[in-house]
């Protein structure tokens, strides 16, 4: 290892990715780690992570994103694994409305379970399926807007927006620590991150917006 390695700085954090069952949370997972995307994947038993590295200002940043199996029998077991988690997709399916309705539900076991600042985004996924759309782009922007979460609609199936999901997450997590360094010397001992940019693939904004909407299906 050389004296670089020796001296680099290393954050890990923490992410869950909620919501009812079969709304596509590992499959946007596995887009999101690997690039990869199973059109015949398997309900989650309990909760698998998958950590994903990328360098942001000469500092290795590695994200631990947790895949919570939405299914009711295994809310129990899961919910430990909402502690210590300081970001979190809640993910719905725009071609099914009950997920869409359960939204509340999770953000509220999300509250629960939480005990620090959690940068939340809401994710209409499957926005490829437009022709059976049950829930509306506006309709997803109006919930995020009142409940103070970023939007974005994804498909894991073709990739769309779903880097600009978990990195805007990421990128507010930044900001939330840089915050509190600010407020408190001994979180700066623990944390010491200064400004942070992100460069993203995708189409974004700043970070720093209460609410932020993309949607896969505008005209041009």
């Amino acid at each position: 290892m050389s004296s670089d390695d020796e001296g680099r700085e290393e954050y890990l954090f923490k992410i869950v990715v909620i919501g009812d069952s079969a709304v596509g949370k590992s499959n946007l997972l596995s887009r999101y780690a690997r690039n990869e995307f199973s059109a015949h994947s398997k309900a989650t038993i309990g909760v698998e992570f998958q950590t994903q590295s990328m360098e942001i200002e000469g500092k290795e940043v590695k994200a631990q994103i947790w895949d919570t199996a939405g299914q009711e029998r295994f809310r129990a077991v899961t919910s430990a694994y909402y502690r210590g988690a300081v970001g979190a997709l809640v993910v719905y399916d725009i071609t099914r409305r009950t997920t869409f309705e359960s939204v509340g539900r999770w953000l509220d076991e999300l509250t629960i379970h939480s005990d620090t600042t959690v940068a939340r985004m809401l994710v209409g996924n499957k926005c490829d399926l437009e022709n059976i759309r049950a829930v509306s782009v506006e309709e997803g922007k109006a919930l995020a807007e009142a409940q103070g979460l970023f939007f974005v609609e994804t498909s894991a199936l073709d990739s769309t927006n779903v880097k600009t999901a978990f990195e805007m997450v990421i990128l507010d997590i930044y900001n939330n620590v840089s915050r509190k360094q600010l407020n408190s010397d001994t979180y700066k001992d623990k944390l010491t991150v200064n400004r942070v940019s992100l460069v993203k693939d995708d189409n974004t904004t700043n970070a720093s917006k209460h609410t932020s909407g993309f949607s896969c299906c505008s005209s041009t």
